[in-house]
């Protein structure tokens, strides 16, 4: 599988050797034949001859102790929602007539996925962990082994390289080779009905489908008609007037689907240099994964824009409106790979999604914080025609905003789920007040 963040496949094969022989055993050998032909004692020569016949043997054996040996991972899933367990199975296969005496696995593993039913070692790596077992393959057999992975937090995990240890059937010789192949483990962010996250259940995003109805496509022109005075002067159809010699204006094909954008804020301190909240974070990318299954689930062109952005990569996260079959997975997928960094002020991000967006678009903005520059920018995109969704999980209420529908959800800070172990990481007390949820026109 490839990796997600556009690298190729890598199978690069790494072999080396480590032995327990030296040329002490041969001088072993040579001084029991000599003392065996001078004493006259056949049990000298015969241990003599025994070790001439067994190390070439062995060293036969090991070099070919990994040939045809096929290592494989197969997940039950490659893709998972946080919170879900999934099998993993271990495959290996001898494909050889020579049977492999020892065969020891050493698994690199993500430790932010948890295996439920063996024990991972630590390694030198930063959250990586070693899964390691022992196999005897006879001739052509294939070995399985299954454990369980516990999809505890959202992120792509790659699995992978392994390193493979065999030798002979007697211990003298060792044979090592380390496969630099990776698979990869994506897991979505948790999903919940929005009900849930204490949005009402009737049009949660305002009145959406009326909307719908009424918005017109100022791209797609299907026809003139005479001027009125409430008419804007925009709208004047200058070639048509000069034909018809009185005032013409054009009439718009209504919007044939609704644009929505889910804004996600990843920064949830006032200044980037003081961190970030891991608990809040998860929260809040758990309600704009959320959101965008409800817009997809209504049959809305659904579209992302973060301040955060992927792994390898220092761009914003931007995924334009779109109705196409995999246009949620794509969504989730970069909700389940964006980094807690934010790239740019988010202030800065809602201007410039909000000019990009196609007319009649709504921007649902999903923060942990309101700052005055956010809030600032949200009313110029509103004078500016946008409709505008405010989702604030912030402790203090947010501001007034005309026009803007606002919803004040600080129970999820709190909220006791899975998504505080998610987190991977601590974070400091918050308020246990629970206030309701707030909806503001």
């Amino acid at each position: 599988m490839e990796s997600p963040f556009g690298f190729g496949r890598r199978v690069v094969v790494d072999r080396t050797k480590t032995t327990q022989y030296t040329e002490a055993w041969v001088v072993l050998a040579l001084v029991l034949i000599l003392i065996g032909l001078v004493s006259r004692r056949p049990a000298l020569l015969t241990i003599a001859a025994l070790l001439l016949i067994i190390l070439p043997a062995a060293w036969a054996w090991n070099r070919l102790a990994l040939h045809g040996v096929v290592y494989e991972r197969i997940f039950g899933e490659r893709r998972a929602f946080a919170g879900e367990s999934i099998p993993l199975i271990i495959r290996i296969t001898n494909r050889k007539l020579l049977p492999v005496p020892w065969l020891k696995a050493e698994d690199e593993i993500p430790t932010l996925l948890p295996v439920l039913d063996a024990a991972v070692q630590p390694s030198h790596k930063p959250q990586t962990g070693v899964l390691s077992a022992i196999y005897s393959l006879r001739w052509y057999e294939q070995v399985e082994r299954v454990y369980t992975l516990h999809c505890a937090q959202r992120g792509f995990y790659p699995y992978g390289p392994v390193t493979l240890r065999a030798g002979d059937i007697f211990g003298l010789f060792e044979d090592r080779r380390r496969l630099e192949h990776t698979d990869w483990l994506i897991v979505y962010p948790r999903v919940v009905p929005l009900e849930e996250l204490g949005l009402p259940a009737k049009d949660p995003l305002g009145e959406l489908a009326v909307r719908r109805r009424l918005f017109e496509d100022p791209s797609r022109t299907m026809g003139v008609r005479d001027y009125q005075p409430h008419d804007d002067f925009r709208r004047i159809h200058w070639k048509a007037t000069a034909r018809r010699q009185s005032l013409q204006v054009r009439v718009y094909e209504p919007t044939t689907s609704f644009n929505l954008a889910v804004c996600l804020n990843v920064a949830n301190f006032r200044r980037y240099w003081q961190g970030y909240d891991p608990v809040l974070l998860e929260k809040t990318i758990m309600v704009a994964a959320s959101v965008a299954h409800y817009a997809a689930e209504h049959r809305y062109a659904v579209g992302l824009v973060a301040n955060g952005c992927l792994p390898e990569s220092d761009q914003p996260i931007r995924v334009p409106p779109g109705r196409a079959p995999a246009q949620l997975v794509r969504v989730l997928e970069m909700l389940a790979a964006v980094t807690p960094i934010a790239s740019l002020p988010f202030e800065d991000l809602l201007i410039s999604a909000g000019a990009e967006l196609p007319w009649g678009s709504t921007m649902v903005v999903v923060t942990g914080i309101v700052t005055e520059e956010i809030a600032e920018s949200l009313q110029r995109l509103r004078a500016a025609g946008r409709h505008i969704v405010l989702i604030s999980l912030e402790e203090a209420p947010p501001p007034e905003l005309d026009g803007v529908l606002v919803y004040h959800l600080p129970q999820l800070r709190d909220a006791a789920d899975d998504t505080a172990a998610m987190a991977g990481g601590l974070r400091q007390p918050l308020s246990q007040a629970e206030p309701a949820p707030e909806a503001v026109p």
